[in-house]
Parts: structure tokens; sequence; C-alpha cells
């Protein structure tokens, strides 16, 4: 195998490890939505927590979009 074909091989799969951010960044605001419908009162406290946990799991994303490109370009 070539080296160029290993880069283009390893970026894609460094790309895939975007997908597991994808479905919990959905799973968050899912259950953000659920719980202010229950209990509209709270929805300060949850949206923060919400917010932090979004930050966290968008980090992922992040980190393996970084990951991607290193192997491409170096």
């Amino acid at each position: 195998m070539e080296a160029e074909a290993a880069k283009l091989l390893g970026a894609g799969l460094a790309v895939l490890g975007v997908i597991g951010p994808g479905i919990g960044i959905g799973l968050i605001f899912a259950s953000f939505i659920s719980a202010v419908g229950r209990n509209p009162a709270s929805e300060g406290s949850i949206r923060t927590m919400t917010f932090i946990g979004f930050a966290l799991v968008e980090a992922l994303a992040i980190f393996a979009l970084v990951i991607a490109l290193i192997l491409l370009f170096t």
C-alpha cells in the first residue's frame, strides 16, 4: 500500500469518530426538550447543564476532525 493511500484511509477512519458525538448531541437535546416539557420552571438550570454537556461532546468531534487533518497534511 502506498503512503498516500494509507494517509487517506487513516483520515477517513478518523472522521468516523464524529458519528458518536453526533448521536450524543442529538440525545442531549432530545432529553433537554423532554425535561423542559415536563418541568418548564427548571429550564434555566437544565439549560446550563445541557450546554456544558454539548460542549464536552462537541470537543470529541473536534478532536476527531483534528486527528483526520493531521493525518492528511503530515
